[in-house]
């Protein structure tokens, strides 16, 4: 069983920076692609970043590019969301999804194992 722990959310002001880190389980974290996606209220989750089993690739949502970088560290077991200039709009619960395979991907369907989640609140 895979179990994934979200960590480093907050408060922060718009223009602030938060890093968000990912605690996986288990001895196949580096085979598999990794991503985050967030869910603000009332609206459906959407995808923000993925990236490869070997931090090769990564892939982001049009919203964060620029703004957010993804990496990870497979001998901590660990995937990180650097997040950056910060705007209101970021305002969710960010969640952590190991994907199944190992290229990184935007379709929540191909994402098996879910984290808790971690709010992130961003002031005006």
């Amino acid at each position: 069983q895979v179990q994934l722990v979200e960590s480093g959310g907050g408060l922060v002001q718009a223009g602030g920076s938060l890093r968000l880190s990912c605690a996986a389980s288990g001895r196949t974290f580096s085979s598999y692609a990794m991503g985050w996606f967030r869910q603000a209220p009332g609206k459906e989750r959407e995808f923000v970043a993925a990236i490869g089993w070997d931090g090769g690739s990564t892939y982001y949502a049009s919203s964060v590019k620029g703004r957010f970088t993804i990496s990870r560290d497979n001998a901590k077991n660990t995937v990180y969301l650097q997040m950056n200039s910060l705007k209101p709009e970021d305002t969710a619960v960010y969640y952590c999804a190991r994907k199944r395979g190992s290229s990184p991907g935007w379709r929540g369907s191909e994402y098996d194992y879910w984290g808790q989640g971690t709010q992130v609140t961003v002031s005006s």
